[in-house]
């Protein structure tokens, strides 16, 4: 006998048992009734961590979180109703930005179905295409070709959620009455072990994935395209494996003689090798650099770009762009790709580094100079103020506190933009995570702390006030799962983003703070109190580095810094006129 008290709770047992011999290491679990055979399966499931999560929308993103780090595939579990339709953001994040994840929606059974039972409403294809597929497994039947179909459809399931491209996949569970573990004969004398049982340690269905690796005649001819080439740059933007791809892209970068364009998330910034640019933002906005600094040869890695002026300078330059997709999503809105190479981006750099003796040569050396005339500008303009927290200062700040390893979760909007533009690379090795799927500023708290769940160590978050207001009862969810993260908010009382833009001036000074500043007024100290965090309000430099160094001592803390919205603007033009003034017209070599 399998111990199971009910079919409900064999049937839920049968699906989880699968999703976790298909990789699942974590489930995220919302209390509700209809779900409640999920929930106890989760629960009692062997190699898998149960989280319970009060607020559906911070359960998606905190599982988003789980996946983001963890490249592995997680569960998320909703009661029926409208609970599975607040999962709909971080399914969409999932979709954009290749995470795997299970949702597991459970479900009234047919014959409650449109006849006004409670809390039922029509689940599915709740996600549209935002959902690598659909399937609802049916009522809990206790039949061999029943427990047997569901096995392999949960097996499946893991496997589309982590073959390329990844994403989220939808099971729609029904159940009938009784949904407490109340012991009720079912038959499972007449079921034969395979069913109930499945095969020990592995899935029902095992499903190999093709071997991601790129064309190698392909790779071959760009290979010798690029030993022809010396005009070349590399380009990396988001990126979340951990698969080594900053050894990979450093010892290709040396063997071509390419300068590094990486962003924050690239995953080769931090711990990149000695040809990885950091201000190249600043590089680029400067006309007589991007001039005469026009390459021939793109390799572009990762997703969409954060800063404009180095896609502008691609799209300027005429030059042969070529993409490297290791899922198969297309990074290209400007169509400017004349080649996409699929398959493993770690594989391709091996492949086209071989062989490659240039080496940096005038082409790589003007870039380094450049970038050392921009650093030098922007160290000195801090250096004159040693006592100001400005919004790229935080950045910069937040970064070199950091230790090897540091798990780090920037939000969209200016947080991500000022640790592209102000946060230098160095050889320290930084694990760097953004929701940069979809580019919103929802889940961002319960997105970090997934990642720091899942990195089993603290973890630092930098977001803006509005990004924090959005996701307060985030703090909830951390104070439950006592998960250690350092928040760093940057508070301007309002949407810093905006003016930049070109609405600050074309609307009324009126409509534009009502509409876009959104002035909130809130004290932050109500939501550090909420989970129960430690609140820090550094005002220099220094204490700010004092604070984020505590915070990753362990514990739940809030780190506010309060900043001027309105000096921000300028804050940002003076310290790129400080590094172009330090350009100058040249030479850089």
């Amino acid at each position: 006998m399998s111990g199971d008290s009910n079919l409900n709770l064999l049937w839920a047992r049968a699906l989880v048992e699968e999703l976790v011999r298909g990789g699942a290491r974590h489930a995220v679990v919302c209390p509700g009734s209809r779900s409640s055979p999920l929930a106890i399966a989760c629960a009692r499931a062997e190699g898998l961590r149960t989280w319970s999560v009060i607020d559906e929308r911070s359960a998606g993103f905190f599982g988003l979180g789980l996946a983001k780090q963890s490249r592995a595939p997680v569960i998320l579990v909703a009661t029926s109703g409208t609970a599975g339709a607040h999962f709909y953001p971080a399914v969409i994040e999932a979709s954009l930005s290749q995470v795997p994840l299970i949702v597991l929606t459970a479900d009234r059974p047919l014959e409650l179905q449109g006849w006004g039972a409670a809390q039922t409403v029509p689940q599915a294809r709740f996600y549209g295409e935002h959902a690598r597929s659909f399937t609802d497994v049916g009522v809990p039947e206790a039949s061999d070709v029943a427990l047997i179909h569901l096995r392999a459809t949960a097996a499946r399931a893991v496997s589309t959620a982590l073959r390329a491209p990844r994403g989220a996949v939808q099971l729609n569970v029904p159940f009938r009455e009784p949904l407490a573990p109340v012991t009720e004969a079912f038959g499972e004398e007449r079921l034969s072990a395979l069913s109930k049982a499945g095969r020990a340690g592995a899935p029902l269905t095992r499903i190999v994935p093709p071997t991601p690796m790129p064309d190698a005649a392909v790779l071959e001819s760009l290979r010798q395209r690029i030993a022809a080439t010396e005009r070349g740059v590399i380009v990396c933007g988001p990126r979340d494996e951990a698969d080594g791809f900053a050894d990979a892209v450093s010892a290709l970068s040396q063997a071509t003689g390419y300068p590094v364009l990486a962003e924050a998330t690239s995953q080769a910034r931090y711990g990149g090798g000695p040809l990885t640019l950091s201000y190249y933002d600043a590089l680029l906005r400067h006309a007589p650099f991007a001039r005469t600094h026009r390459p021939e040869l793109v390799l572009r890695f990762g997703g969409g770009l954060t800063p404009k002026s180095p896609q502008q300078w691609v799209e300027a330059s005429g030059s042969d762009v070529v993409l490297f997709s290791d899922g198969g999503a297309l990074f290209d809105p400007t169509h400017r790709a004349s080649t996409v190479v699929e398959g493993s981006a770690v594989a391709a750099c091996a492949a086209l580094a071989k062989g490659q003796t240039r080496g940096p040569g005038r082409w790589a050396q003007g870039f380094l100079a450049a970038e050392r005339l921009a650093r030098g500008a922007l160290e000195a303009a801090f250096a004159e103020r040693p006592d100001q927290l400005s919004e790229p200062r935080i950045a910069r700040e937040v970064v070199a506190a950091l230790p090897a390893e540091a798990p780090l979760f920037v939000s969209s909007s200016m947080p991500i933009r000022d640790v592209d533009a102000f946060a230098p690379a160095g050889p320290v090795p930084l694990r760097v995570l953004a929701n940069r799927g979809a580019n919103g500023i929802d889940g961002i708290i319960s997105s970090a702390l997934g990642m720091a769940a899942a990195a089993s160590r603290p973890a630092v978050l930098l977001t803006g006030d509005l990004a924090l207001l959005h996701d307060v009862g985030a703090f909830v969810t951390a104070a439950r799962a006592r998960v250690p993260l350092t928040v760093v908010a940057v508070n301007n009382d309002g949407g810093g983003i905006f003016s930049f833009l070109p609405i600050a001036q074309a609307a009324k000074p009126d409509e534009f703070e009502t509409l876009f500043g959104t002035p909130h007024g809130v004290d932050l100290s109500h939501a550090a109190a909420l989970g129960g965090a430690r609140l820090h309000r550094p005002t220099t430099p220094s204490a700010l580095r004092s604070a984020v160094r505590e915070g990753l001592e362990g514990g739940l803390h809030l780190v506010e810094v309060r900043v001027d919205r309105a000096a921000n603007v300028d804050d940002h033009r003076q310290l790129f006129a400080r590094m172009a003034a330090a350009l100058g017209d040249g030479p850089w070599a």
